[in-house]
Parts: structure tokens; C-alpha cells; sequence
């Protein structure tokens, strides 16, 4: 499953956080990277700890939380926290899965890592696809590969199970965030099922409202959500 998320962020609020960012370290994006990732990882991170850093990812999870459609995609248990990157010219990432689980430290340093499943990956797009060229987020799936270059503020959710990659960038610099969810169903065909049945219940309301066919549907949602989830 491959979701668009437009507009997650606003202009104002994107301007902010690439103004922010501009005035932060930034690091060799290696430093996260695994095993078999770190020879074809060649982009700049901001680090994790940072403390300006995560109060911009607080920004992101907030807007997360008020976004139906990601809700309703990701039914999201657990997001780890917002990290950024950039690619400026000649950078770029090449075909590679995400680890299947990520460690969350906590935030006074003490006390056990958070363990996070990573269900879905993140991208948000932080730079206007006419300010750079190349940089493309590639996606492969069983019906082929899957190009992605979105406006700045808009997000994209992937399956983490999807081999990916990003283009090299020729011109400019892309920066974006990024992050992984855990969500409380985690067969991927279900959580597929099940956020193209609320749309469609969604749609519906709007349509035509709450008949009692529309209710009977909403009422089968919530009961395959009771089955599939895991909290």
C-alpha cells in the first residue's frame, strides 16, 4: 500500500521548519544506517538527539494526529520520533529494506530503548520538486516500481517491507523528513482492507449520510479493527 497524504504541513509551517533546519549540524547520513545500508547511504542527517530537532518532530506528530487520512491508513500504535535528511547534488540512496525494528531512546536517557516494528516508512517532503532535480523516492512492489516527488508539506506512506531507494539528486538539495510507524494491525492485506473500507464508508456519509446501511458498515469496520489489532 502506497498512500499520499497532501498538505500535511502548511507553507508557513514548512518555511519554519526549513529555516530551522538551515541553522543546524548536519551529519553523514551513515551514522543510522545498518549493516548493508551504510555502503549505498549517501545523504546528511540531522542527529537524532538534537534537541531543535525533535521539537520540529513534535510539530510533525501533532499533525499526524490531526490527519483522518493518516489515521485511517496507518492506524498507528507507535511512530518513531521525526528525524531529516537532505540530499544535495551527487547524494543519493540505493535499493535497500528498512530494518525491521528500530530503538527509540528515551528521552531523559535512562532507562530501556523503546522497540518499535516497523510496519510502514514515512517520507515528508520539505523542498519544492522545482528546486532540485533527481531525488526521487523509488518503490518497488509486485506491480512494478513506483516514482515519488512530492510539493513541499506533503506526505507519503510505504509499506516497510517494499524494497526503495532514492535518485541522485543533480541539481539543488531535497531535504525531508522521515520516520517509521508501528501500527496496531499488522498484516499489511488487512490494514490495506481496512483503509479502503473507511474511505469508502466515508464516502459514503458524505453522500448520502448515515443510513442504516452506511451504520451497519461503519459497525463492520470496528469489528474487523477488533480483530486484526494488536494493543
Amino acid at each position: 500500500m502506497l498512500v499520499q497524504i497532501p498538505r500535511l504541513l502548511s507553507t508557513e509551517q514548512v518555511a519554519h521548519m526549513r529555516g530551522q533546519l538551515a541553522g543546524m549540524d548536519w551529519v553523514d547520513g551513515r551514522a543510522t544506517a545498518g549493516a548493508q545500508s551504510a555502503g549505498i547511504k549517501h545523504n546528511l542527517q540531522v542527529p537524532e538527539d538534537t534537541p531543535a530537532a525533535r521539537v520540529l518532530g513534535d510539530m510533525i506528530l501533532s499533525a499526524l494526529g490531526q490527519n483522518e487520512r493518516f489515521m485511517s491508513a496507518a492506524l498507528a500504535l507507535r511512530v518513531y520520533p521525526p528525524m531529516f535528511n537532505r540530499y544535495d547534488p551527487g547524494m543519493n540512496f540505493g535499493a535497500h529494506i528498512d530494518n525491521s525494528i528500530r530503538f527509540v531512546k528515551p528521552s531523559l536517557g535512562t532507562g530501556a530503548p523503546i522497540r518499535i516494528r516497523t510496519d510502514m516508512s514515512a517520507t515528508l517532503f520539505l523542498t519544492d520538486p522545482a528546486d532540485y532535480d533527481g531525488g526521487e523516492l523509488v518503490v518497488e512492489d509486485t506491480f512494478g516500481n513506483h516514482s515519488v516527488k512530492l510539493a513541499a508539506g506533503d506526505l507519503v506512506l510505504y509499506s516497510a517491507t517494499s524494497r526503495h531507494h532514492v535518485t541522485p539528486v543533480t541539481r539543488g538539495s531535497r531535504w525531508s523528513s522521515f520516520f517509521w510507524i508501528q501500527s496496531m494491525v499488522r498484516d499489511e492485506s488487512a490494514r490495506t482492507m481496512l483503509f479502503e473500507l473507511d474511505t469508502s464508508i466515508q464516502a459514503l456519509r458524505k453522500q448520502i449520510g448515515d443510513t442504516h446501511e452506511v451504520v451497519r458498515l461503519t459497525g463492520l469496520y470496528h469489528n474487523l479493527v477488533r480483530r486484526w489489532a494488536d494493543v
